[in-house]
């Protein structure tokens, strides 16, 4: 049984129930988006993850904006699964769901009579994704986590930084994020195997094999060559002579990024033309001017004084300009490779974005006001992927869903409130 949608959503037969909390929360998100009915099951009382930053800093579970953003277009209700009352209740939504999405520590489920083989008895093609740090398998598959210690295990910290200093993390959670939507295309799998096989199954998600993605081609220099690859910090290195270019400029407004380097093309012609507009603004030096970019800045004869150098007389040119007056002027009109280092305010003014109405206004009728956030993930020409509503309040479906939906009666359901089953 799902709620009433326009017919054109992509995911629109499907039902998820979502146990997952913080960024793997994302997962559920991302499946709401695309049409699913994705009922967010928390604790009474209110979810672990109706965390700060809140509106306008007011320290209220119901202002979170960390809730707002992982949890729209999902319904919600509350609903205590640790007590028997709420395992029942529980198991007659699996009966109406075609998906169950948890990030519990593994085994936690089986512990409550809930797990896969369980699920699998009250509806025999019903998926589980669980999201779990190590996932479900192998000697830490017990282990407990953060997001900077999955980031660590997935290798990508150990890249990120200033060679002579220790890793940088990026301070934004992102392992549980890999993990979320991981844990979507898992759940979109099971459910195109399902559709041919009529099974469901079990999709396990490791947020640390989640994490090790990013690595990109890291791992096979290591696997392939045995090079072992060293953090650069803000410069381009070149592993032949161990010279470090800066590739960072500070500006009048932030940082842009410039590939002033030689050897090849594009990147030769683009360090030419560079030069030639600081010469037109009377900031080049004359040895700069003269410069032979594809010879004498060459990575197999290029020396650490020569790039320093470089650096520096184009940083005291960037440092005259703003980062639109050398994206605009530089990267499009003399074509040299320039783009700027993106702050919040920048994206949230972002022409590119603005032109594919990327960013939605959704009311939140209990502030008085609508609030702006980030548009769905892809678009669809046939079922575009829509936001319907804002994320729910602490219980606020429970009516709809236990009393109109699974057909408790009232009296019971202001039972289960009063004992704080729901």
């Amino acid at each position: 049984m799902v709620m009433d949608q326009e017919n054109n959503s992509a995911l629109l037969p499907y039902r998820i129930l979502d146990l997952t909390e913080f960024g793997c929360m994302l997962g559920g998100r991302m499946l709401a988006d695309a049409g699913a009915d994705v009922i967010k099951i928390e604790r009474p009382g209110g979810s672990s993850s109706r965390v700060a930053p809140y509106y306008k800093n007011i320290a209220d579970p119901e202002k979170s904006l960390v809730w707002f953003a992982y949890n729209t277009n999902k319904r919600g209700i509350t609903l205590d699964i640790r007590s028997p009352e709420g395992q029942e209740l529980f198991k007659k939504l699996v009966q109406t769901a075609d998906v169950v999405m948890d990030s519990f520590e593994a085994g936690f489920l089986d512990q409550l009579n809930l797990g896969y083989a369980d699920l699998c008895k009250i509806k025999p093609d019903i998926i589980l994704t669980s999201i779990t740090p190590f996932g479900r398998q192998g000697p830490k598959s017990s282990y407990k986590a953060s997001d900077l210690t999955i980031w660590a295990s997935g290798g990508f910290l150990n890249d990120c930084g200033d060679p002579d200093r220790a890793p940088v993390w990026i301070s934004f959670p992102q392992a549980t994020l890999f993990g979320g939507a991981e844990g979507a295309i898992g759940t979109l799998t099971a459910l195109l195997y399902r559709l041919e096989s009529g099974e469901g199954q079990f999709v396990d998600v490791s947020m640390q094999e989640a994490a090790v993605s990013p690595n990109m081609n890291i791992l096979p220099m290591w696997d392939v060559s045995g090079i072992e690859f060293h953090r650069m910090g803000a410069v381009s290195y070149v592993p032949s002579t161990g010279v470090k270019q800066p590739i960072y400029f500070k500006c009048r407004d932030g940082y842009i990024m410039i590939l002033a380097i030689g050897g090849n093309d594009p990147y030769a012609s683009s360090s030419e033309r560079l030069v030639k507009w600081m010469a037109e603004a009377d900031m080049a030096p004359e040895w700069l001017t003269g410069l032979n970019w594809w010879t004498e800045y060459n990575a197999s004869v290029l020396t650490q004084q020569l790039a320093d150098e470089v650096g520096k007389a184009i940083g005291k040119f960037t440092l005259t300009k703003t980062k639109d007056e050398l994206y605009l002027e530089g990267a499009f009109d003399r074509q040299i490779l320039i783009a700027p280092v993106s702050n919040t305010k920048d994206i949230s003014e972002d022409i590119q974005l603005k032109a594919r109405n990327y960013w939605i206004n959704l009311p939140h009728p209990e502030l008085g006001l609508s609030l702006p956030y980030c548009g769905p993930f892809i678009k669809m020409s046939e079922t575009p992927l829509k936001y319907k509503f804002r994320a729910p309040l602490i219980g606020e479906h429970n009516r709809e869903i236990f009393v109109r939906e699974l057909g408790i009666s009232e009296t019971r359901f202001k039972s289960l409130e009063g004992r704080r089953i729901i």
